[in-house]
């Protein structure tokens, strides 16, 4: 098809995720056609320099050779291998037992889905089996955080605290609930580590006593938020939820489809504070986004009390026809190699420095009110007011005008409509990426400041 209709096919019959329809079809599509190492070409020749790894997946970078050739040399031998009947894969046989030996020492089985949505709907399928399993079939309820984000299946969009995923989709659920994020900069005690992290463990423990401790079955949580803005929790935070979570007697979930593989800095964000998920959640970096793959991962305590709760030949009734797939587990298990063999751990834990330097450069910058950031995952936040924190009214639509002059510098990066800048570069990012990154984040953040209406906004 020629470009032009290409835009026209995809207005007619493309639905695309998280999108305003009837703007996208007077907008049109932006046809992406390659991709290698950080940077992105578009079908009309322009070369994007991708500051968000896709949509926070790409962590190796495009066109890595190495994995299109696993990938070509699995689909040739075996394409297609169903979990069911007791069968299995090499690949993902070995991708389950890698995963266990990288992961928290608590998480010894695997579960593979096709996704972090599927995932997280996976995760809440098994803490409701498990309960019923053991006889305490009241804990039903679950508890995450205001702005987090666990996809948008058709139960754990209700545990996300995003509007657009609520809105007209009658969730969230009567058994799912919210407590505040640890929102630092939108904190009234903004450097105090300790309060923030106090005031969470409160709020947590004042939610399941308020619905009962014998009725709450799991929290859910993101180490770092991700779609919520970059929310960035104080150090100690993460084990102290954890603890919290055991002394109330209800399962720690950690989602960790954003955070894992290298994100933060190590394999896995719970790493840092060696906390001990009773379930994990990934997806996205697992497979670096070349094919779809999430997981989740189950401690011995949840499966053991899943499969002695089922009678003798009972299967458990969840499973997905693309569950462990062959090309996706070689795909994975070669990810994971070149994380590991290849360096792009180590080279994203060296570059991660140098983006927090570039991110807090910007907070002379007029409109930039906080920064903040771990490993190659960070935000800057624009306020119209930097005393008082003041967001920019929404009708100004600066998210949107912010994204559009971005890809007029030839970068891409995340606009969240309450004027947070996410940034999620690969792993694969070198010194001079990661400056030009910044320049021409700060030269976007020029360009919009020249209007008019922005200008007068500021200190309003």
């Amino acid at each position: 098809m020629s470009l032009p209709t290409l835009i026209e096919s995809d207005r007619r019959h493309l639905i695309h995720p998280v999108a305003s329809y009837r703007t996208h079809e007077k907008r049109g599509v932006t046809v992406l056609e390659r991709g290698n190492g950080a940077w992105l070409y578009d079908a009309e020749g322009n070369e994007l320099l991708d500051a968000f790894a896709g949509l926070w997946c790409v962590n190796t970078g495009y066109g890595q050779e190495s994995i299109v050739k696993i990938a070509s040399e699995q689909m040739a031998k075996l394409p297609y291998a169903t979990g069911y009947f007791h069968f299995g894969s090499e690949p993902a046989i070995e991708l389950a037992q890698r995963l266990v030996d990288l992961s928290p020492r608590s998480l010894q089985h695997v579960y593979f889905s096709l996704g972090g949505s599927d995932a997280v709907d996976s995760a809440v399928r098994f803490i409701t089996h498990y309960y019923n399993a053991i006889g305490r079939p009241g804990k039903k309820h679950c508890i995450a955080l205001e702005r987090g984000y666990h996809g948008s299946s058709s139960i754990g969009s209700g545990l996300t605290a995003i509007a657009s995923f609520h809105r007209n989709f009658d969730v969230p659920l009567p058994t799912q609930h919210h407590i505040p994020s640890p929102y630092a900069y939108r904190s009234e005690t903004p450097d105090d580590a300790q309060a923030i992290i106090a005031r969470s463990v409160q709020a947590l423990e004042d939610k399941v006593m308020q619905l009962g401790a014998k009725n709450v079955a799991a929290f859910f949580c993101e180490p770092v938020q991700g779609s919520g803005g970059v929310i960035v929790p104080p150090r100690g935070w993460l084990k102290a939820m954890r603890d919290a979570c055991r002394r109330l007697d209800i399962l720690f979930v950690a989602d960790e489809v954003i955070t894992a593989f290298g994100r933060t800095g190590p394999m896995f964000a719970c790493e840092t504070e060696d906390v001990e998920p009773d379930l994990m959640t990934i997806a996205k970096g697992l497979t670096a986004g070349y094919a779809p793959m999430g997981a989740v991962l189950i401690s011995d305590a949840v499966y053991q009390g899943i499969a002695d709760g089922s009678r003798q030949g009972e299967a458990i009734g969840h499973g997905q026809t693309y569950s462990a797939h062959p090309v996706s587990a070689a795909i994975g298990l070669e990810v994971l190699r070149l994380y590991t063999e290849g360096g792009l751990l180590a080279n994203g834990q060296a570059q991660a420095p140098k983006f927090a330097a570039g991110l807090d450069s910007l907070l002379d910058h007029p409109l930039v009110g906080d920064s903040r950031h771990v490993g190659l995952l960070g935000a800057v936040e624009l306020v119209a007011n930097k005393t008082t924190r003041a967001r920019f009214d929404s009708s100004l639509q600066l998210a949107d005008r912010i994204f559009e002059a971005a890809y007029r510098n030839k970068i891409i990066f995340r606009a969240f409509g309450d004027n947070i800048l996410g940034f999620a570069p690969a792993l694969c990012y070198t010194a001079s990426e990661v400056e030009a990154m910044v320049a021409r984040v700060r030269k976007t953040l020029d360009d919009v400041l020249e209007s008019a209406d922005v200008r007068r906004a500021l200190n309003d």
